[in-house]
């Protein structure tokens, strides 16, 4: 194994890098919709998780919790060869039975991570991140889709306003010296000018614009000559997620300079903005119908940094969309639609080079047989193993589905197929020999079914012997009741209410059985159970 180091500059590694070693290349995923290649499988080092933002006076703070930093991640990457959305979700749930026939892995949502990466012809490559739900695969990369489709539309618009050649239908088909050309052109049509309009709002009745003024912000503006009406309103789909627009774009490149958001002229007026402060911005950037703008309320320098950011991302629109890593928008720990937003862009080849302080490590051929002789169960061998024993059908599906069939079969050998399965399936977070054990102390009569787990509880963390589990039991009553005194016992009670049971028959099973539990305190179920019925049986012939 090789380890390599990849260079880290968002302070998520105190060391400035990641380091990854490359495990293998080239392996296969099978599928039912058809196999898809596993490019690469690496061994990589965890960052730390981002708690929060803070914005002071010498720029934002970014603070991080360390309690992950450094834990060993699998990165798992697949070819290109997904064919749809719903096939990317098919692959992923393969990935993750495979990963979990190993029987170590974590299991939850967010126990894997999930980056999508999406890519039309006619767009380009954005990887996607923050999606942990597997259900939400499908849709997240839809409106990817919709979005690089939309974006390409918009692109021939703006090309044929300033008179530049459209965009070829697919990216392999562009001419790199005719697209540099048309950056210049745009560059000219949209430079960097920004004009400090806080006095069009001094009467500005909008308690976020009279707060932010206040505290010593400004409102800058940015003129977009050309812009108006291409920055699109709020609008959603069938499904209730947002549709693409430009002005969301922009307001993506604002945040990562830290402002909470901007304002821009097709949305105005709105947020407490009326029309005349709307106006007196137009008078002052001397912009036309046809031109739109952009306002930013933030400290001085922040706003120059966001509107800056807003431009570069304004004058790509004339270009296919960025390659860059997009988080999905998350509400309340959920997707808040499927949407995503920018992160920052998607980095190249260079960004990762061979680690000086770790050696190779040699991976030898008797490691690698090793390996092929212990590789583990795969699912169908599981339910293979599973139907060899005495359990029904959901208690053999449930077993399989919460990986608790190794610890079934390790004990099942020495006890009763379906009342051990019922044990581990109640107890799944117990010791299992503890489990055993018990169950072992009420097969030899000395405590009821009914309080196994309770004594499992008493005990958990422990593990006693057989005779220490039989104290307990016959301590706090769990001691089943001799047959003998339960035989007669029951005879009573059938005896005592005899026309009751002429009348009801077997019926009368259900409301005697809760009157003899209660008279004989601790006993076996199934045993009051057989007992009683043979009662009413012979009271009734």
């Amino acid at each position: 194994l090789q380890a390599m180091r990849k260079t880290v500059v968002d302070g998520s590694n105190t060391s400035g890098f990641q380091r990854t070693s490359l495990v293998s290349i080239d392996g296969v995923l099978q599928t039912e919709t058809g196999p898809v290649g596993i490019d690469v499988l690496c061994l990589e080092e965890d960052s730390a998780r981002k708690l929060d933002t803070v914005s002071t006076g010498d720029g934002e703070q970014v603070i991080y919790n360390l309690d992950r930093l450094g834990l060993p991640l699998i990165e798992i990457a697949t070819a290109p060869d997904v064919q749809s959305p719903e096939h990317a979700k098919e692959t992923s749930m393969a990935l993750g039975r495979c990963l979990r026939q190993t029987r170590k892995v974590r299991r939850g949502l967010g126990s894997i991570r999930q980056d999508l990466n999406v890519s039309l012809a006619c767009g380009d490559r954005v990887e996607i991140k923050g999606c942990q739900d597997l259900s939400w695969i499908p849709r997240i990369i839809r409106l990817e889709m919709s979005r690089q489709l939309h974006f390409y539309r918009l692109a021939n618009e703006l090309r044929a306003q300033t008179s530049s050649p459209p965009l070829p239908p697919d990216r392999r088909s562009d001419d790199a010296s005719l697209e540099a050309e048309v950056a210049q052109t745009v560059a000219a049509h949209l430079p960097l000018t920004l004009e400090n309009v806080s006095e069009s709002f001094s009467s500005c009745d909008s308690k976020m614009v009279q707060s932010g003024l206040n505290s010593g912000s400004i409102m800058l503006a940015l003129p977009l000559p050309g812009l108006a009406g291409k920055f699109g309103v709020k609008s959603a789909d069938k499904e209730g997620a947002q549709l693409p627009r430009l002005g969301r774009e922009l307001a993506g490149a604002a945040k990562l300079a830290g402002v909470k958001g901007v304002f821009h002229s097709d949305e105005l007026p709105a947020y407490g903005i009326e029309s005349e402060h709307v106006d007196a911005v137009r008078n002052h950037l001397s912009l036309d119908v046809n031109d739109g703008f952009v306002l930013c309320l933030a400290p001085s320098w922040q706003a120059e940094l966001a509107l800056e950011s807003v431009l570069s991302r304004a004058r790509m629109a004339w270009h296919r969309i960025p390659q860059e890593v997009r988080n999905v928008v998350v509400k309340k720990g959920a997707p808040e639609d499927g949407t995503t937003s920018p992160m920052r862009p998607l980095p190249g080849g260079a960004r990762m080079y061979p680690e000086t302080d770790v050696p190779v490590y040699p991976l030898g051929s008797e490691r690698w047989q090793e390996t092929l002789e212990n590789l583990p169960m795969t699912d169908d061998e599981r339910q293979e193993r599973i139907s060899q024993y005495e359990v029904s059908n959901d208690q053999a599906s449930q077993l399989l589905a919460r990986e608790l069939d190794d610890v079934y079969v390790q004990y099942a050998s020495q006890l009763p197929h379906k009342g051990w399965a019922s044990v581990v399936l109640e107890n799944d977070t117990a010791d299992p020999e503890l489990c055993a054990n018990v169950m072992a102390v009420k097969e030899a009569g000395l405590i009821t079914r009914e309080s196994m787990n309770e004594i499992i509880e008493h005990f958990n963390g422990k593990l006693p012997n057989s005779e220490q589990i039989a104290a307990y039991g016959e301590a706090h009553g769990f001691k089943p009741a001799d047959e003998g005194d339960l035989g007669a016992i029951i005879q009573a009670i059938v005896a005592e209410r005899a026309d009751f049971v002429r009348e009801r028959g077997m019926g009368a099973m259900g409301p005697l059985m809760g009157v003899v539990m209660q008279a004989v305190g601790a006993a076996d179920g199934k045993v009051v159970s057989a007992l009683l019925r043979e009662a009413i049986q012979n009271l009734s012939e």
